[in-house]
């Protein structure tokens, strides 16, 4: 089972590299990972997608808390939140076949952002399902190059993941 976390730190460098080293140390792997400083410049936010059961996502908890720069863990719970990941993907796109590529990205609301005589890249946000979907979609015409964000997620309505419990 996959399991979201938000784990907010302080913003200081070598801080990724001692929460991968705590996932290494463990034998945890780290399917996802997303960072990027919050509303307060001094405190980044980590959204981090671990597989593992129950037992190993509290144990991740429980060793992230134990971390001097870590200053909240919090699961996110999929359906109170809204997930996304960004995905830019380069495609084979000789003239023929530009037309049906371009429909395809319209439909799944993607924007072209760079054509060149031979190749196409194309950027999707969405959830994991839709950016799989457009993937396969794609698969067909060759995909060069592809590269993924990672997931993102905040929760739904006033629900916050800050230091201070209210937003």
């Amino acid at each position: 089972m996959k399991t979201t976390l938000s784990v907010l730190v302080e913003n200081h460098p070598g801080v990724l590299s001692r929460i991968a080293g705590l996932f290494s140390r463990r034998g945890y792997n780290i399917d996802s990972l997303a960072v990027g400083t919050t509303e307060n410049p001094d405190i980044s936010r980590m959204t981090i997608v671990v597989e593992g059961d129950e037992y190993v996502v509290e144990q991740v908890k429980k060793q992230l808390n134990k971390l001097v720069d870590v200053i909240k863990v919090s699961k996110i719970d999929p359906q109170d939140s809204v997930t996304r990941e960004l995905v830019l993907i380069k495609v084979d796109a000789e003239p023929h076949v530009r037309s049906e590529i371009i429909h395809i990205a319209e439909i799944f609301r993607a924007n072209i952002v760079d054509v060149s005589r031979k190749s196409m890249t194309i950027e999707l946000t969405g959830d994991k399902d839709k950016v799989k979907a457009f993937e396969e979609l794609l698969k067909p015409f060759g995909i060069k190059e592809l590269v993924r964000t990672g997931i993102i997620a905040i929760n739904r309505g006033t629900n916050c993941i800050k230091i201070e419990e209210e937003c």
